[in-house]
C-alpha cells in the first residue's frame, strides 16, 4: 500500500480534472443527487466517524493502479469499499445515515466534496460559498442560506485548489484570486486569506444547458409579446442597442435573447470576459478576453479584442459588457458602419447608463470635450433597454428608451415603453403595470422602411401582471 501524500492525494487521479469538469456541467448519470433528498444527521459523532473512514480509505489506496481505473468502475470500487468498512462497525447510524456517509465521502474523493449536491440540482443558477460554514446559492432569483458545510477552511481549500486544477490555474498566498470559465462557461471565482479575512471564497456562476428564448420570457412575465415584438424589429433593421441593468438582473440573458433575431446571413463576432453567450445563428465567432499569466505577460482586453474584431469584417459586434475604455472603439464602430450592434452595462437606469458610458469614454480620452464625447454617444446608440431584479427574485425590463438627439450638452431620451410597480401580493410577488408612454418613437418609420409597421394601438398599449 502507498502511504498518503501531505497534499491532497486525489488531484492526481487521471480521470479528476475530467470529473471536476463533469460535476460543474452537470453532467454524468442524469439522475437527481442522492443527498438532495437526505436530512442532515443528527447524530453528534457522525462527522468523527465520518472523517475516520474517509481517511482509512486514503490510507488503503495506490494513487497509481487507481489513477488507471475509469472514473465510474473507479466509483462503483470504491462505494462498495466503503459499505464493507461501515459493515464491519458496529455504528449507531441507521441505514440512511451510512448511505449519506458513502455518499459524502465518495464526493469528497472524486468530486467537489459538499458543493456536489447543489451542482446536480438545476433549479441553483449561482452557488456563494462564504468561508468553510455558510454557503448561500440563487434558486429563481432568491439567496437562500443552505445547510452545506465543509469541515473547516482546509477542506474548503483543497476543493478550491481541485477546481482551479481542473482549468489550469493556482491559487495561493502570491496568487489569492482566480477568476475562469469551466468547460461547460460555468464562471468560478475563488478569493482566499489573507485577501478574504474570513477563509476561502468561492463563487460558482452556472448557467443553464437550454439558453431561454423569447417566448421563455414572454411567459415569465419578463417582457410582454407585443413588446418582444418591437425588440424584434430593433434587432433585425440593426439599431444599436445597450442593456443596462443592476448585478443578476438578467442582462445577458436578455441580450442572448435578443441577439436571436439577428439575421442567419449576417456575421456575428461576440466579444466577452467569460463567454456566456451562445448564439444559434451559422456564422458566429466568438473572442474572449484572456488574464494575465503568474509573470504578469499575455494580457489581452476587451478592447484589444474590439479593435482587432473590425479587421474581421463583422456585420454585427456583441460586447458581454462595456466596462472600460474598449467603449471608445465599440462606439467607433457603431458610429462606422457596424449597424445593429448589442451590449450591455452595469447601471440603474438608462440615464446612469448614458452617464457612465461618457465618464469611460472620457478615461480613456481625456481630452476629448464632453460636448463632442456626447456627440459620439448619441450617433452612436439608438435604443435602451433598463432590465431589473425585483426583490421576489423577478426579472422584468422596466423601460425602452430611445436616444433622440443632443439638445446643447444635454443628451435627449425618451421613454416608449416602461414598467411600474404598483404593490406586492400575499405571496411576497410584485405587481405592476407594463405600458406604452403614448410616445410615438423615431426608429418607427426605420422599421416600416424594413416592411415591419407598428400599429397606433401599440402605443397606448397597457398590460397589468
Amino acid at each position: 500500500m502507498a502511504s498518503r501524500p501531505t497534499s491532497d492525494p486525489t488531484r492526481t487521479f487521471r480521470g479528476s480534472i475530467d470529473a471536476t469538469r463533469a460535476s460543474l456541467s452537470g453532467r454524468g448519470s442524469g439522475r437527481p443527487h442522492p443527498l438532495l433528498s437526505m436530512e442532515r444527521p443528527s447524530h453528534p459523532d457522525y462527522e468523527v466517524h465520518k472523517r475516520t473512514l474517509h481517511q482509512e480509505l486514503l490510507d488503503s489506496l495506490d494513487f497509481e493502479e487507481v489513477g488507471n481505473v475509469p472514473k465510474e468502475k473507479l466509483r462503483v470500487r470504491l462505494q462498495n469499499d466503503l459499505t464493507e468498512r461501515l459493515e464491519r462497525r458496529t455504528l449507531p447510524l441507521n441505514r440512511l445515515e451510512r448511505d449519506r456517509m458513502v455518499q459524502e465521502i465518495l464526493d469528497n474523493v472524486l468530486g467537489l466534496g459538499p458543493l456536489e449536491p447543489l451542482l446536480a440540482d438545476p433549479a441553483v443558477s449561482d452557488i456563494l460559498v462564504n468561508g468553510p460554514h455558510q454557503v448561500y446559492v440563487d434558486r429563481g432569483g432568491k439567496l437562500t442560506l443552505t445547510n452545506t458545510r465543509f469541515d473547516d477552511n482546509r477542506h474548503l481549500m483543497q476543493i478550491i485548489d481541485r477546481i482551479v486544477v481542473a482549468v489550469g490555474r493556482r491559487v495561493d498566498e502570491q496568487h489569492p484570486m482566480v477568476d475562469a470559465r469551466m468547460a461547460d462557461g460555468s464562471r468560478i471565482n475563488a478569493i482566499i486569506p489573507p485577501l478574504a479575512l474570513d477563509g476561502p471564497v468561492l463563487s460558482i456562476r452556472r448557467f443553464s444547458k437550454k439558453p431561454l428564448t423569447a417566448a421563455d420570457l414572454t411567459d415569465r412575465g419578463s417582457v410582454p409579446h407585443p413588446l418582444m415584438l418591437v425588440l424584434k424589429g430593433t434587432v433585425q433593421v440593426g439599431l444599436n442597442t445597450l442593456i443596462s441593468g443592476g448585478t443578476g438582473s438578467g442582462k445577458t440573458t436578455l441580450l442572448n435573447v435578443l441577439s436571436g433575431f439577428i439575421p442567419e446571413d449576417e456575421r456575428i463576432i461576440t466579444i466577452e470576459d467569460s463567454a456566456e453567450l451562445r448564439l444559434q445563428q451559422p456564422h458566429v465567432v466568438r473572442l474572449e478576453t484572456r488574464p494575465p499569466n503568474l509573470e504578469g505577460r499575455g494580457e489581452v482586453t476587451q478592447r484589444d479584442l474590439v479593435r482587432n474584431s473590425l479587421r474581421m469584417r463583422p456585420d454585427r459586434i456583441i460586447l458581454g459588457e462595456v466596462r472600460g475604455t474598449e467603449s471608445i472603439d465599440m462606439l467607433t464602430a457603431m458610429n462606422t458602419g457596424h449597424e445593429g450592434s448589442l451590449a450591455t452595462i452595469h447601471a440603474n437606469n438608462t440615464r446612469d447608463a448614458l452617464a457612465r458610458l461618457e465618464t469611460m469614454v472620457g478615461m480613456g480620452m481625456p481630452n476629448m470635450r464632453t460636448q463632442a464625447i456626447r456627440e459620439t454617444v448619441v450617433r452612436a446608440i439608438d435604443l435602451l433597454i433598463q432590465q431589473t431584479r425585483f426583490p421576489d427574485g423577478s426579472r422584468r425590463i422596466t423601460s425602452i428608451t430611445e436616444v433622440v438627439g443632443l439638445e446643447g450638452e444635454t443628451l435627449l431620451t425618451q421613454d416608449i415603453f416602461v414598467f411600474e410597480q404598483t404593490g406586492v401580493d400575499e405571496r411576497g410577488k410584485v405587481r405592476g403595470v407594463f405600458r406604452a408612454t403614448g410616445v410615438r418613437p423615431h426608429f418607427a418609420d426605420r422599421l416600416a422602411t424594413h416592411g415591419i409597421h407598428l400599429s397606433d394601438r401599440l402605443f397606448s398599449f397597457r398590460m397589468e401582471v
